[in-house]
């Protein structure tokens, strides 16, 4: 892949001209699209309503804007302080996914991030290529039943993640994705990390199993129980024993 930084009067823009060949700040918003459509999902699996489908149909591209969660995203919505352009999330996220790609990991393909600095702050929005044919883990196991193969596969994609020293920043049942033949993808790198094995493994994990239990508390039906959670487990651990 070839990364190209194109400067603009209060910030830049990364991207690769194999996806994309010429770039402007239109692309980083709706407008800059023929189509442009909200991602929305069942379960909350929609997110913050700041990542939506643009593109040519088929819709081929996924933006998103950097947005902040938890109590301090309740008062500061979507800046960040500057400490560099490499160091900006956008930047940093795109330079992951094009290393995670180019080791054909199961991620989306980087095309484009940018950063709009506005005196020590910044904001940032990156352009990935759309992964066709997938849904969230959580909308997954709501339409019916998975069996044990099924939950061991997960195991082992997520053991190859981190046998990679891949580190995930928020590994939860919205951005682990399944295409349709099975296969497990991984989304939404924000803070993500290249990391020697440690304890952030088994953390990640116990992240995950927590967003597991709070999409049951939304759907009770949900097909989900403490059983898949041992499956996945077995998973996870077989795939790093046989390496």
């Amino acid at each position: 892949m070839t990364e190209t930084v194109e400067r603009t009067k209060n910030g830049a823009i990364l991207y690769d001209k194999a996806i994309i060949n010429q770039i402007s700040a239109e692309r980083f918003t709706p407008q800059g699209w023929l189509h442009a459509e909200i991602l929305t999902g069942p379960l909350r699996s929609g997110g913050r309503g700041n990542t939506m489908f643009v593109g040519n149909v088929p819709r081929q591209f996924v933006l998103r804007h950097y947005m902040r969660g938890g109590l301090l995203g309740k008062l500061v919505r979507d800046t960040y302080v500057f400490s560099g352009e490499d160091l900006t999330r956008s930047f940093m996220e795109w330079r992951l996914l094009d290393k995670l790609a180019a080791n054909d990991m199961n991620v989306p393909r980087p095309a484009a991030a940018r950063f709009v600095r506005s005196g020590t702050f910044y904001r940032a929005d990156i352009i990935t290529v759309r992964i066709p044919d997938v849904v969230s883990l959580s909308q997954y196991i709501a339409e019916e039943e998975r069996g044990e193969a099924f939950w061991h596969v997960l195991g082992a994609a997520i053991w190859k993640f981190h046998e990679a020293g891949v580190y995930h920043a928020d590994m939860n049942a919205y951005n682990i994705q399944v295409d349709h033949s099975g296969d497990i993808w991984m989304l939404d790198f924000d803070k993500g990390a290249l990391r020697p094995p440690g304890p952030w493994q088994q953390q990640t994990l116990n992240r995950l199993q927590r967003s597991l239990e709070k999409v049951l508390n939304l759907d009770p039906k949900l097909h989900f129980h403490a059983a898949n959670w041992e499956q996945l487990l077995e998973g996870y651990f077989n795939a790093a024993r046989s390496e």
